[in-house]
């Protein structure tokens, strides 16, 4: 059977199992709709919530950034590692125990402020949808490329697979729908990497494999990899850091509290029914992730090898165009790839050169997607690979289209507005808002803005720079009051934009930066990717500063404080 049909009986029926449960698991009530009734099970749970985390950027960006990248690249890995252990151990139990429906309700509550709510609302909105620009472009990309559509196809079959379990089953749905789709992307990320492990190194488990020698050899893959990449003018492979020590430093802390802020992933774990169900659901999602993230650095490596060993067989003899394996004209023709014959002799002369080098583009997410074909796996490997491209894609643009809808229709319509609507009035408007979201997003989607490539790196940023401290400092400190919360929200969301835009220009626009050039204007050398964490330490900085010179928080807020973070009664939750 030939791959293209394979890839449909495949993908078919991934989606046809989407369709199914979306069906099995209609929400009937607003706590169906927000939470899932509460009543999801830890192990459950913890799939979802690893589905949930790990975005396309994950599965097709993140083990291509360290191929490229080296060990530079780890940031990415640390970064989203760390931010997810952070969650579960300073943030996910203690809001279970607080028990209500949103990120923005808890800020509100907690501040005993309407104003906090909003605030607590815009940041999410701010973050949440140039998150899921980033993703609706994701899926129109791997849409049209698996299936072999247009883009604008392949996005509005991706807006619907995600606009029937979303719409019809809210959180219910979507939790139920991650679970399978974790199960399909962990198989397509790790059968192909087992296969080539296999293959390189004779050891099927890539975690070793990535540290063992190659397959006949007394040499290590990772020595090897270093002194080819060497060899033509790359820096070694293992060693090399992302600009300098204090920008991988700050990447990384801006990765970890920007991903631990990510509301889409904070209310999963408000659908466990009890607040130790929520530190064993971290503790299985942490499992679930860390299959996948500490396959990635092998992934990586092995992707580089193949890709290297199949441009240049041996010393200086280059692969002759003429004579490119059909994945590599496939790929040409999405324009991921590009070849510019600059010498004429009708060879493939990969340097870091730039004189000398003829792959004049290669993208990093053709690393995951392109590695079973490059490394000739059978056809129904490089099918999975691509439902787990697909999942990966959808998992996450749902669970952050129901964030947005919920802060609309929850904090915004029933917290501000109509505190009188009746539950079957909620639940309608909480459905129709996430229809329109998901037409928003796809808006976006088919037509991205200017500064889509950056959406991703800034919507980590925003989080850290915003929700993080306030949700912390709501856990953590009862001086904290409303005023605080508010200006140091205001105040790191503001900051960390004022700098993005100061040197990626107003809104991405090329020419619209302020005080000049780029690099020169770096603070510490910190480039605008990695400066959420500063924002984060501007907020608290202001949250406690202002809070000192204003009234303090009323006693039974003080005692809220105190109470959510005693260990008695650890086993219990409040309602919804």
């Amino acid at each position: 059977m030939d791959l293209q049909t394979l890839t449909y009986i495949v993908v078919g029926l991934s989606f046809a199992l989407y369709i199914g449960i979306a069906f099995w698991a209609r929400a009937g009530s607003t706590s169906e709709f927000y939470v899932a009734g509460g009543g999801i099970h830890p192990v459950a749970n913890g799939m979802a919530t690893a589905a949930d985390w790990m975005s396309a950027a994950s599965f097709i960006s993140m083990a291509g950034l360290i191929a490229f990248f080296g060990y530079g690249g780890t940031v990415f890995l640390m970064g989203w590692t760390g931010g997810y252990v952070l969650l579960a151990m300073l943030l996910a139990p203690y809001l279970r125990k607080y028990g209500k429906f949103t990120v923005p309700e808890f800020i509100g509550d907690r501040y005993y402020s309407n104003t906090a709510r909003v605030v607590a609302v815009v940041c999410l909105i701010l973050a949440s949808v140039t998150y899921v620009i980033g993703q609706m472009k994701g899926v129109g990309v791997a849409f049209s490329r698996f299936l072999e559509v247009d883009y604008d196809t392949g996005l509005y079959i991706g807006m619907g697979i995600v606009f029937l379990y979303a719409v019809l089953g809210g959180m219910k749905g979507i939790t139920y729908t991650q679970i399978a789709q974790y199960c399909v992307l962990i198989l397509a990320y790790t059968i192909p990497a087992i296969f080539i492990s296999l293959h390189l190194t004779g050891n099927p488990i890539p975690q070793f494999g990535l540290g063992g020698t190659l397959a006949g050899t007394d040499t290590y893959l990772l020595d090897k990899l270093d002194q080819i990449v060497q060899d033509i003018g790359f820096s070694e492979y293992t060693t090399q850091f992302r600009l300098s020590m204090t920008n991988t430093f700050f990447y990384t802390l801006s990765l970890m509290i920007g991903t631990a802020g990510l509301p889409h992933v904070i209310i999963r774990f408000f659908t466990v029914p009890k607040v130790s169900d929520a530190r064993k659901s971290a503790g299985w999602a942490l499992v679930f992730i860390a299959i996948l993230y500490t396959t990635a650095p092998a992934v990586a490596a092995m992707a580089r090898y193949n890709l290297m060993n199949t441009l240049e067989p041996a010393p200086g003899e280059y692969m002759k165009y003429d004579e490119r394996p059909s994945w590599f004209s496939t790929w040409e023709k999405t324009g991921l790839l590009a070849v510019e014959d600059k010498n004429g002799d009708g060879r493939i002369h990969y340097s870091a050169n730039k004189d000398e080098n003829e792959l004049v583009k290669i993208d990093n997410d053709i690393m995951v997607l392109a590695n079973p074909e490059i490394a000739g796996l059978p056809n129904w490997v490089i099918a999975l690979v691509a439902a787990g491209g697909l999942a990966a894609a959808l998992s996450t643009a749902a669970g952050l289209l129901l964030a947005i809808s919920s802060a609309i229709s929850h904090d915004l319509l029933k917290g501000v507005f109509r505190p009188d609507i009746s539950e079957k009035g909620e639940l309608m408007a909480s459905r129709i808002t996430m229809a329109f979201a998901i037409m928003a997003a796809g808006y976006l989607g088919l037509n991205p803005p200017g500064f889509a490539a950056g959406t991703v790196a800034l919507a980590f940023g925003l989080a850290a720079s915003s929700i993080f401290p306030a949700v912390m400092m709501g856990i953590f400190s009862k001086k904290i009051n409303k005023e605080g919360a508010v200006w140091g929200m205001v105040g790191g969301i503001g900051i960390t934009l004022f700098y993005v835009f100061q040197h990626k220009g107003i809104m991405f626009i090329p020419g619209t930066e302020f005080l000049g050039s780029m690099k020169p204007n770096w603070f510490f050398g910190i480039e605008p990717n990695a400066f959420g964490a500063v924002g984060a330490i501007v907020n608290f900085a202001i949250a406690f500063a202002v809070s000192k010179v204003t009234a303090a928080p009323p006693e039974h807020i003080q005692h809220i404080v105190e109470d959510i973070r005693v260990p008695s009664g650890v086993g219990s939750a409040s309602n919804h």
